[in-house]
């Protein structure tokens, strides 16, 4: 593994606790209420549809939350992670809350070869995980090698012109990153994670690329996939630009100044062709 990986989860590891103790991922809610769902998969879904008997895959799956909701829906879950102890806190959730989740942990490009022939009718990606990617292609490939026929993709994701910006700047909206794909990743050192917590991490360093949307598309319909569904949203479910945005009752967060400006993030859907 080079380097980049090792760093990402070792940062992945030391946030995994922090993240389940956090009120953010509402763990306690999950285990009071067996109708809960996450705040990502409730906003999203009238798009997701029926999904109940459904073999689903979700890729990245981090502490099971997201995941959790989806078997909640009636969906058969296998969720796969590369951090061991962000599995450990999923596990323990879904036996907690008494659900029959498969978690495996793997890379995204080792999926198809730790899987075996299991094949999906659905794969889900979170918000905040492709950026954790260095090539969109890769991921892509590994998505419709995954995928039954006929079989589909949905994907919530922070848009990329967002992850373009300067999150620093308190005041305006500055582009001061790769738009597109780079070959060598954004370095971040980051001793502090994005949840309500006192605790510093030591693993702070970690590496991360940007795609633009063109360069998603394109990948997967390199892969026979179709597109289905796109569509942008002006909002996303954590403040991504400090001092310029304001939370609003579906737990999603908008610019408080004029949010047309600024797509935040968007669903995307895709159908494998046979």
């Amino acid at each position: 593994m080079d380097d980049s990986f090792e760093l990402n989860k070792a940062n992945w590891n030391e946030r995994a606790a922090l993240h389940a103790a956090s009120p953010d991922y509402q763990v306690q809610r999950f285990i009071d209420s067996d109708e809960h769902l996450s705040d990502v998969v409730r906003f999203d879904l009238p798009r997701l549809g029926d999904i109940r008997g459904l073999d689903a895959l979700h890729l990245q799956c981090h502490i099971g939350t997201d995941t959790l909701s989806l078997a909640r829906l009636g969906a058969r879950m296998t969720g796969l992670d590369f951090s061991s102890a962000s599995l450990e806190q999923a596990r323990c959730l879904a036996e907690v809350c008494q659900q029959r989740i498969r978690f495996v942990e793997a890379s995204v490009d080792e999926a198809t070869q730790v899987l075996g022939e299991q094949r999906y009718d659905l794969i889900y990606t979170s918000i905040g995980a492709l950026n954790w990617l260095p090539r969109i292609d890769d991921w892509a490939r590994n998505v419709a090698a995954l995928l039954k026929l006929g079989g589909r993709l949905f994907l919530r994701e922070a848009h990329p012109i967002l992850m373009a910006l300067d999150e620093e700047c308190e005041h305006d909206l500055r582009i001061a990153h790769p738009y597109f794909e780079q070959a060598e990743p954004l370095v971040w050192n980051d001793e502090q994670s994005y949840v309500q917590t006192d605790a510093t991490l030591s693993a702070s360093v970690t590496h991360e690329w940007n795609h633009g949307l063109g360069e998603i598309i394109t990948a997967l319909l390199q892969q026979g996939m179709r597109l289905t569904a796109l569509e942008e949203h002006d909002c996303l479910p954590w403040e991504a630009l400090p001092g310029q945005m304001q939370p609003g009752t579906d737990g999603e967060w908008r610019l408080r100044e004029r949010p047309e400006r600024l797509p935040l993030s968007y669903s995307l859907q895709a159908v494998k062709q046979g």
